[in-house]
């Protein structure tokens, strides 16, 4: 199995273990990793503000890094959905749609391709999940619980897996942390004040770590919790579950 690791913006220039984390992972559960070295932003900025005109530059660039790989898989729902929905590349339509079919957000690769049942994974700790919106209602990574459905949650299903974690939950479960890109900058007050929010319910459940699968939604409640002097931490989910004592 060829696999393309894509890093996404955030993750290289703040986060860069996160990615090293993911190769770790996908490393030991038997996947042939590649990472192409010229790959850049997949453009959800441009596209977020309303100038998706100018992503022509970031589609084809992306086409020829990840074109010829079985899978793409990155550690952002965000990044993922946006490249699902909005690829494409005039000279090459056929491998823009081929890469649209074959990329993957990391939790669904593991458990919709890979079919991972038991990680050898440990992270000995109370931890809230935070359930990121585009993973949610863009990928459907979990049930949303305005429609009724039969609970769900692949993130979730992978840490349940990890030995000596404790998964606690939100009293509102799927409520946004406020960050929605350019939102937290143009409507600073209304997003603080969701973050604050999301904190405060993580807190109640007295936990060590909140974790997610989108760094941009962790970096906005860390932000938050460190001007709050609170002892919670963030994590990204490709760190505990590539965790190990």
């Amino acid at each position: 199995m060829k696999v393309a690791l894509f890093v996404p913006c955030y993750i290289d220039q703040f986060y860069p273990n996160v990615g090293i984390a993911t190769y770790q992972l996908l490393k030991k559960l038997g996947c042939d990793v590649a990472f192409p070295l010229n790959q850049t932003c997949c453009g959800q900025p441009m596209a977020n503000s309303g100038f998706s005109a100018t992503t022509t530059g970031c589609d084809k660039n992306f086409v020829e890094n990840f074109k010829g790989f079985d899978y793409i898989v990155a550690p952002s729902g965000s990044c993922v959905l946006h490249i699902k929905d909005h690829l494409k590349d005039e000279q090459n339509p056929e491998e823009a749609k081929k890469i649209r079919n074959s990329i993957y957000e990391l939790t669904e690769f593991l458990v919709d391709i890979l079919k991972v049942t038991n990680l050898e994974s440990t992270f000995p700790h109370r931890v809230g999940m935070h359930i990121s919106c585009h993973g949610q209602r863009g990928l459907h990574l979990s049930s949303m619980t305005e429609t009724m459905d039969k609970p769900f949650s692949k993130p979730e299903q992978l840490l349940m897996q990890v030995k000596g974690l404790q998964l606690l939950t939100p009293e509102r479960p799927d409520e946004c942390c406020g960050f929605g890109g350019t939102f937290c900058v143009f409507e600073e007050a209304v997003s603080v004040k969701m973050g604050k929010d999301r904190v405060k319910e993580h807190e109640a459940n007295d936990v060590e770590y909140i974790t997610a699968g989108d760094v941009s939604c962790l970096m906005h409640l860390e932000g938050i919790l460190k001007r709050q002097n609170s002892r919670v931490k963030t994590i990204h989910i490709a760190e505990i579950l590539n965790h190990t004592v």
